[in-house]
């Protein structure tokens, strides 16, 4: 695989956050410019995340963050087992939210957490799973940018993935869209997410007899 990852030390902080969250992580290498190499990596609740990187790589690439991380010389070609598409290329910034909101976001849901796995949501047990996914959706910015007035909403998945990949650090937090696409660009890499989309089949009325 032709792969070079130059700083090996800046690579490795984002790899070692993925192998912590999930061992199995498929990292995406893609060239983003002269001696630069994007990963893309898809977090356990559907964000997909990216940091840009010294190095190079001679086409879209698909391997293990583990051997990567790890300095594997030739590291499995996986290409076959990536799922889903990439953010689009162009992307427009719609807000700019200070990092002390974001990072208050992340507290409090993680705090919600905590409190409700020990006494429960008004006196009645709940399910670890239930409240995460609960929390994960539950859209904690909105509105309409003053650029041009374009509408955005940012759930809290997003704001999880921004923070526990450390992607979050004293400068502001730009919120970014790009079609169905919502981004948080923190200081050293950006957490996306697709909005779904629902398909709706028409009903078809059919003479019985």
């Amino acid at each position: 695989m032709a792969v070079d990852l130059t700083d090996r030390a800046d690579a490795a902080v984002f790899l070692h956050r993925l192998v912590r969250l999930d061992p199995a992580t498929l990292v995406r290498l893609c060239p983003a410019g002269p001696g630069r190499v994007a990963l893309w990596a898809t977090l356990p609740w559907g964000v997909l995340v990216t940091r840009t990187v010294a190095g190079s790589v001679d086409r879209d690439r698909v391997t293990q963050a583990s051997a990567l991380l790890e300095g594997v010389a030739e590291p499995p070609a996986l290409d076959d087992r990536w799922r889903g598409a990439l953010p689009p290329a162009t992307a427009r910034a719609v807000e700019r939210l200070p990092a002390a909101v974001v990072g208050g976001a992340a507290a409090a849901a993680a705090q919600a957490l905590r409190d409700v796995g020990s006494t429960g949501l008004k006196g009645r047990a709940v399910g670890q799973r239930v409240l995460r996914d609960a929390l994960l959706d539950h859209v904690v910015i909105s509105g309409v940018s003053d650029v041009d007035g374009v509408s955005f909403a940012v759930p809290q998945r997003l704001v999880q993935g921004l923070v526990r990949m450390g992607f979050l650090g004293a400068d502001e937090v730009t919120v970014v869209t790009a079609g169905t696409w919502t981004g948080l660009a923190g200081s050293y890499g950006t957490a996306w997410f697709r909005t779904p989309v629902l398909s709706v089949r028409p009903i078809v009325s059919r003479s019985i007899g």
